[in-house]
């Protein structure tokens, strides 16, 4: 899953961003208004995390705007204004969530998780397909109970299919969901991951899980 991360304090942005990097997030990070509405109109992403304190455009403003054409983009406000008429407000203007600063990483973690499952209709923590199981808090999983070791990238790649099963997902899409802006398209990096994928998975399942439609990209189904 793809994140913008909002957030002028650069030292504590870092933190952020390393942390849910190593959860398997692809992470694009921003420290004002005017960069995050740029970002926000040329890429596209699962959820947005928005400080309010920020140069050029308040985060509220940022918010507001965005929410003029766009009303199922899950943001979460991370912010110091602790005031129950700010988290109010907030919520009020269009965020899902509203979390105080400090802030426990872990907290943190949990709300993008509640957040992104409400995305794909509510789905539970564990998404499982024939036998092959998907644990999202984790970032772990099993086929049949032994567990199928993947890298950060199979794992964003498998989750995301998981939760659109039958349906084919183009190599676009999955860019979009699954690496941040220092992607470079012209790069043979989505097949590989893809075709790693595939092997680790035959190897631990012997089941073809992922399909390539040639032309089209990648579907997930459950074996006949």
């Amino acid at each position: 899953m793809r994140i913008l991360l909002v957030e002028d304090e650069r030292r504590l942005s870092g933190y952020i961003a390393k942390g849910l990097q190593n959860s398997g997030y692809a992470v694009d990070a921003v420290y004002d208004g005017e960069a995050t509405l740029y970002e926000y109109g040329v890429n596209s992403y699962d959820l947005i995390i928005l400080d309010l304190n920020l140069p050029k455009v308040d985060g509220l403003d940022v918010l507001r705007e965005i929410r003029k054409t766009d009303g199922s983009i899950k943001v979460i406000i991370l912010s110091a204004r602790s005031k129950v008429s700010d988290r109010i407000l907030g919520l009020d203007d269009g965020a899902n969530d509203y979390l105080i600063k400090p802030f426990d990483f872990g907290e943190l973690e949990a709300r993008i998780r509640n957040l992104l499952r409400r995305e794909f209709l509510q789905v539970p923590s564990i998404v499982s397909l024939g036998g092959l199981s998907l644990d999202t808090k984790a970032k772990r999983v099993t086929f049949h109970g032994t567990e199928v070791v993947l890298t950060r990238k199979e794992y964003g790649i498998l989750e995301y299919l998981m939760f659109h099963q039958n349906q084919v997902i183009s190599a676009e899409e999955l860019t979009e969901h699954i690496w941040n802006n220092t992607f470079d398209p012209f790069s043979n990096t989505v097949r590989y991951h893809i075709h790693s994928l595939k092997k680790k998975l035959h190897m631990a399942c012997r089941i073809e899980y992922i399909k390539t439609i040639r032309g089209q990209g990648y579907i997930m189904e459950a074996p006949q």
